[in-house]
């Protein structure tokens, strides 16, 4: 039987993205019907970098270039965005899948499947950026969710405090008005695409907020309260803009979270309106 955790670190450290998300999808296949040897002593390998390609270059935040959307090259860098986010998020999962150990084999086979997922999405949205006429890495991008990978990699409850409950959570808030703009594009086959991406991503929140709690009770914390702790330490925004409530209650955000959220996106509404 061929060893799990060195399949997960060689799709981990691929840097061809086709070749990585194939990796991805068909390491999964394997798990699902149980031909892989699941060895928890193995070594963990530090990955500092995961395998990405030379492009896209990597810029600051706030160094990646800003075009409008009315153009054609200005479009394409908006699929490109996602496609970057949806590759950065297969190297994300692999990495939770195999770097933390000593959490029970479904939280291994949660994160694999998310990464089955986000392989799936960088997939679709290449497909949408060639339909447009450019391929993924003919724009710049930031390496900021695998900054944040990195940061976390010593702690499982970190991981799912700062990756799932907050970056991927704030994909929740901002997917349905690019969806909007894409349509009033007239680029259905793209909104199909984006609408997948919306209604998995629930679920991958929902994953990240159950083992969030999971890792609290286990250690005796208090969820919230750590939580905003965590937020104030790794000076972490889990309020920008537009909070959408209903997907994150279907995400598994707490009662007091979704009070929380409410009292924001009604005092963020009522600025608006002035």
């Amino acid at each position: 039987m061929q060893n799990f955790y060195l399949l997960v670190q060689t799709a981990l450290c691929e840097t061809n993205p086709i070749k990585k998300a194939a990796l991805t999808l068909d390491i999964y296949a394997q798990f699902v019907s149980g031909s892989l040897k699941i060895d928890q002593s193995e070594t963990v390998v530090d990955i500092p970098i995961a395998g990405r390609p030379e492009k896209p270059i990597l810029v600051a935040v706030n160094q990646v270039e800003k075009r409008k959307l009315t153009t054609p090259e200005g479009y394409a860098a908006m699929l490109h965005a996602i496609c970057h986010i949806e590759f950065n998020a297969i190297n994300l999962a692999l990495d939770a899948a195999y770097r933390f150990r000593t959490l029970p084999e479904q939280f291994t086979a949660d994160w694999l499947r998310v990464a089955k997922e986000e392989a799936e999405h960088f997939t679709l949205m290449r497909a949408r950026l060639l339909a447009h006429h450019f391929d993924y890495g003919d724009f710049s991008a930031h390496g900021h969710l695998w900054d944040m990978a990195y940061k976390t990699a010593f702690d499982p409850l970190l991981r799912m405090a700062l990756v799932p409950r907050v970056l991927e959570a704030r994909g929740l808030d901002v997917t349905p008005a690019i969806r909007a703009k894409v349509e009033q594009r007239g680029d259905l086959a793209t909104c199909e695409v984006l609408d997948i991406i919306y209604r998995d991503e629930v679920g991958h929140v929902q994953i990240g907020n159950h083992w969030y709690r999971y890792l609290c009770e286990q250690r005796g914390l208090e969820p919230m309260t750590l939580f905003c702790e965590l937020l104030r330490r790794y000076d972490m925004f889990i309020f920008r803009g537009y909070v959408n409530l209903e997907a994150r209650e279907r995400a598994g955000f707490s009662s007091f979270e979704m009070q929380m959220l409410e009292n924001f996106e009604q005092s963020f509404q009522s600025n608006k309106a002035a």
